[in-house]
């Protein structure tokens, strides 16, 4: 299928996956996470979670893991946590995929996280390191937002970094949200309260961006025809795959030549 076309398709397969969540918002979860920078890793670890927040859509309810609140529980002084930060982690990560087996069936919506630097195989793999045994989410359940975004509004419809510019689009506030750099910052500077609540800024906003996706009020740079997928382009390809109705238009063509003539 010509790309033009292969756009029009993603973005009406994108909207309609968005547009079922409505009918069973109940069973919709926001998740984001916090971690130390996967950057400048040349041994390649993968990064170690600080905390992960869960948003239930539908009643706003948020579960949040992190490693603070398990040094609470554990008694371990706020000092000590980076020589007990493996243990705590483990049991940070426990305390998720305990979750997540009791959500399963849900849909989960995240932001970005496809890969073992950032994202669900990263979580994964990190609580296999540490002994643990991951529950796994299908992925048919998982919902990037961020590329439902691109293939309604297309490529253009927000700059980077997209997440803050989005927010200033719509006139979100940025209160307590670190951008990466921050959240490095904040992990090499052992300021884990600050990063947790960052991280329950962020899945706070990525459902207010899914809200206002599912009622049409997203404000973005988007153009009319990114949206709707109209142009000249797409015209051609549209004749160019139908033969049929081309060859009705070139017999149209000729008819009309020779009519002239006459």
């Amino acid at each position: 299928m010509p790309s033009e076309l292969k756009k029009v398709e993603r973005r009406r397969k994108a909207r309609k996956k968005l547009d079922e969540l409505a009918s069973r918002e109940d069973q919709v979860l926001v998740i984001h996470y916090s971690c130390e920078s996967f950057y400048n890793r040349p041994e390649g670890q993968t990064p170690r979670v600080t905390s992960i927040a869960v948003r239930n859509y539908a009643n706003g309810q948020t579960a949040s893991f992190s490693i603070h609140k398990i040094a609470e529980l554990k008694h371990v002084p706020f000092g000590e946590i980076g020589n007990n930060y493996d243990q705590l982690e483990k049991e940070m990560l426990s305390e998720f995929y305990d979750y997540v087996r009791q959500h399963k069936p849900y849909d989960w919506i995240h932001w970005n996280m496809r890969d073992i630097n950032y994202g669900f195989p990263a979580l994964e793999h990190r609580f296999k390191i540490l002994g643990g045994e991951p529950v796994e989410i299908d992925e048919s359940k998982k919902i990037d937002l961020s590329r439902a975004l691109v293939a309604i509004y297309g490529n253009a419809y927000i700059s980077h970094p997209r997440i803050e510019k989005l927010m200033e689009k719509n006139r979100i506030t940025t209160k307590d949200l670190l951008n990466g750099q921050g959240e490095a910052d904040a992990f090499d500077n052992h300021e884990y309260v600050k990063l947790h609540q960052s991280t329950l800024r962020k899945v706070d906003v990525l459902a207010n961006f899914l809200g206002r996706t599912l009622d049409g009020s997203l404000k973005t740079n988007a153009k009319w025809k990114d949206t709707h997928g109209f142009s000249p382009k797409i015209i051609g390809e549209y004749i160019a795959m139908h033969w049929v109705f081309t060859l009705i238009v070139g017999l149209i063509g000729i008819a009309s030549a020779i009519y002239s003539v006459l």
